[in-house]
């Protein structure tokens, strides 16, 4: 196979909550929740969605794009700090093709209006595969809603 290539990528994103780091800390930890924020695109339609938050523990994502797609996401818990951390490894496919392996740090702190998020991914994108402005503009797009959603009550 010609076309076989690891090309590494980092990127860190920070938000600002108006709530506790606990309240951030426990809407990546229900699957109920995480499923009310995480999608990237309105247009995708939630095919599976799994979440057993521990350490050990795995997330499954399975969407389908409008034009029929299928992005996958498998997640393995690596480390859980009670409202201080997360620290996770995983996988990501469109259609059955694994385009890329991150391990992701998210990181809860304490601020004078509510909570600091520091999001750091460490990205192998795969086999030819590289669009790291896209997988930037998808995860803020998530983070985004996660403020939206925590700002109008969420739990």
């Amino acid at each position: 196979m010609s076309n076989l290539s690891a090309l590494h990528s980092t990127f860190v994103i920070e938000r600002a909550f108006s709530v506790p780091p606990s309240k951030v800390f426990r809407a990546w930890a229900s699957a109920d929740v995480k499923k009310a924020w995480m999608k990237c695109d309105d247009a995708m339609i939630t095919e599976e969605m799994t979440l057993d938050f521990r350490p050990g523990g795995q997330e499954t994502n399975r969407v389908m794009a409008p034009d029929g797609t299928v992005h996958r996401f498998e997640g393995y818990y690596l480390d859980i700090v009670e409202n201080a951390r997360i620290i996770y490894a995983f996988n990501m496919y469109l259609s059955e093709k694994r385009i890329s392996t991150s391990l992701a740090t998210v990181e809860f702190q304490p601020s004078a209006t509510g909570s600091k998020m520091v999001f750091t991914e460490q990205i192998v994108f795969l086999d030819g595969y590289e669009d790291r402005q896209d997988r930037i503009r998808g995860t803020e797009i998530g983070l985004d809603n996660l403020v939206a959603y925590l700002r109008v009550g969420g739990h």
